[in-house]
């Protein structure tokens, strides 16, 4: 009997079908490789599903921030941070004399040589006062006496808080120098090679300390070779610090 055609592949062999050595009608056989073929197909998609939601690597538990946590070393650490004294113009603040008028969120993921680094809980902030939750670690300036910077970050979820007295545009720049960590075509923190930088998907073709710090912008800053292609990553920051209309994000408020 000849081969069935293409419609016909998903019938039963009957003892009219003309069989293998091992068995199995030969057309049946090569079914059987194309169905696995579609499962390992399958497979992969899936999992470059997970990849890309979780904005370049594999899912994440969410943090205390409702945004999931970087599990990769830290690109450094946060006690890099300046101790108080006003950087670039901006001011490091009390408990009390917080008044927060502008409050974004931006994300910012940063690759070296093609594995992820992530920003430090605490960056940004002086005389830190840490909480381990039980979704994570989350960073607050002490409530005595300690400050925060209006550019700093609270958890390990790569998410760099914008919490100003007035409407402005900072710099990807203004931050890394609060933090104390260079950034240059160059340079981010202490990794050194050609820096590649996206803003929202597009290429940045400036120095990347000019990058603007837009609401619910999405940063990628990738260093050396290979370089990561833009993952777009979808958050929304909910928690302690997660209002716009607050008046302050600090120990005690």
């Amino acid at each position: 009997m000849s081969e069935p055609d293409e419609g016909e592949l998903d019938r039963e062999p009957t003892e009219d079908d003309e069989y293998d050595d091992g068995g199995v009608p030969p057309w049946w056989r090569r079914r059987g490789t194309v169905i696995a073929a579609a499962v390992v197909v399958l497979a992969g998609l899936a999992a470059g599903l997970a990849f890309g939601l979780s904005g370049g690597s594999p899912a994440q538990p969410s943090g205390p921030e409702g945004v999931a946590v970087r599990a990769v070393p830290n690109l450094a650490p946060a006690d890099t941070t300046m101790t108080g004294a006003p950087v670039d113009g901006i001011t490091c603040r009390t408990s009390a004399n917080q008044s927060v008028k502008y409050h974004i969120h931006i994300h910012v993921a940063v690759f070296v040589n093609g594995s992820e680094r992530r920003l430090p809980a605490g960056a940004g902030i002086a005389q830190r006062f840490a909480m381990n939750l039980a979704d994570g670690l989350f960073v607050l300036n002490d409530a005595n006496g300690g400050c925060l910077y209006f550019l700093h970050v609270h958890a390990h979820d790569d998410i760099l808080h914008v919490e100003s007295p007035t409407k402005t545009t900072y710099t990807l720049g203004q931050f890394f120098d609060i933090w104390g960590q260079p950034l240059g075509p160059d340079q981010v923190g202490p990794a050194q090679g050609t820096v590649t930088a996206y803003e929202n998907g597009m290429r940045f073709r400036g120095n990347p300390r000019d990058i603007p710090l837009l609401p619910q912008a999405v940063v990628q800053l990738d260093v050396g070779t290979p370089a990561v292609p833009f993952q777009p990553m979808d958050f929304h920051v909910t928690g302690i610090c997660a209002s716009t209309n607050q008046q302050g994000c600090a120990a005690g408020v």
